[in-house]
């Protein structure tokens, strides 16, 4: 399974760097049944079924760049320089690793001033990373990083905008609670309390789970041999109730659809014996095809970069040649691409 078979040419003008409004009016490509159907988000009250579940990831993103200035004592005064970090995980109490720009002007020992409520010590560095202490912790960091932070938008919308107060709403889903991730849960910006609570007038049940996007979920695969491709560790939870609340819908015959790839990739974390248990922890599972899904019987998606793992995982749940398909249709009715963009809903024939 060579990087090169999922490749695909994409012209630049469907990369979406702001989302259309209101949220569920996105586009929506159903493809269900060997069937594809032209939709919008705001369809899934026609679409979804009583007793369907949707398992919904309720991370909450921080403002994970920052902008400062390093300070080191030198004797010709030259100590200070412009960096750039984002946060990509936290590192014991006060402690974050950090992807910086430039990386290699900073060395252990550095201070590295954000704003006047929020600095940092370098405390170590390596080859890619950085991990600094900072000044502040619990709440009195929570909002220093606020007030200091910008949204950390995917590189492909970065190079073209910067972040800005728009994104604080944006980049943000309207169930966000647990505090954590440096990257949106991006299919769930599609939804607003509106949609929420048309589904659940229909008899679709929700269960939310939580998984910390990382930073990592940007990275490139380098390998050509996509198997040896190692993925980055994420932390995630999936409550007692969440299980049983899954389980149940499963046993009743309901279908377990989860929005999102990340909440997709920690429930079959948690049902790796083949049955869905409560779980805790970092999770590195790599989904492509030959996989074999245990938890989840569709999904709800935004479209992927080409050679993307994320790309793999859904040719895995409809096989490879399905999402060829599905892809070349997106491309050519004009879809909306990646995080800000357009939306599809993917259930196989085994679940249709």
């Amino acid at each position: 399974m060579k990087l090169s078979d999922f490749d695909f040419d994409l012209p630049e003008g469907l990369i979406a760097t702001r989302p259309v409004r209101p949220r569920p009016a996105a586009r929506l490509l159903h493809a269900e049944g060997g069937a594809i159907t032209d939709r919008h988000v705001s369809d899934l009250v026609d679409i979804l079924r009583p007793g369907d579940r949707l398992i919904l990831n309720n991370t909450r993103v921080i403002p994970a760049r920052l902008f400062g200035e390093r300070h080191r004592e030198t004797r010709d005064g030259s100590g200070r320089a412009k960096v750039e970090v984002t946060l990509i995980g936290p590192e014991g109490e006060g402690g974050w690793r950090v992807l910086a720009r430039p990386l290699r002007k900073l060395a252990a020992g550095d201070r590295v001033v954000f704003s006047d409520e929020l600095s940092a010590v370098v405390r170590s560095k390596d080859d890619t990373e950085a991990v600094l202490d900072f000044d502040l912790t619990g709440a009195d960091f929570d909002a220093a990083l606020d007030a200091a932070g910008r949204m950390p938008l995917p590189p492909y919308i970065e190079s073209r905008r910067p972040a800005d107060a728009q994104d604080r709403d944006d980049y943000q889903t309207v169930f966000a609670r647990e505090t954590g991730a440096v990257a949106a849960p991006t299919a769930s910006l599609h939804f607003d309390d509106a949609l929420l609570a048309a589904l659940k007038a229909k008899g679709v049940a929700m269960t939310e789970v939580t998984l910390h996007v990382g930073a990592g979920t940007f990275l490139p695969v380098k390998v050509e041999d996509v198997t040896t491709h190692k993925m980055h560790a994420e932390w995630g939870e999936v409550t007692a109730e969440a299980a049983a609340e899954i389980n149940a819908t499963r046993k009743a015959g309901g279908r377990v659809i989860a929005v999102g790839t990340t909440a997709l990739r920690l429930v079959e974390s948690a049902a790796r014996s083949g049955q869905l248990q409560p779980w805790r922890g970092d999770t590195d599972i790599f989904i492509y095809p030959g996989f074999r899904f245990q938890a989840i019987d569709g999904l709800m998606t935004n479209f992927h970069l080409p050679k993307s793992t994320l790309l793999m995982l859904v040719s895995a749940l409809m096989g490879k040649d399905v999402i060829d398909t599905v892809y070349a249709h997106a491309i050519a009715a004009q879809y909306r691409f990646f995080s800000y963009g357009d939306a599809s809903l993917l259930i196989p024939d085994s679940a249709a």
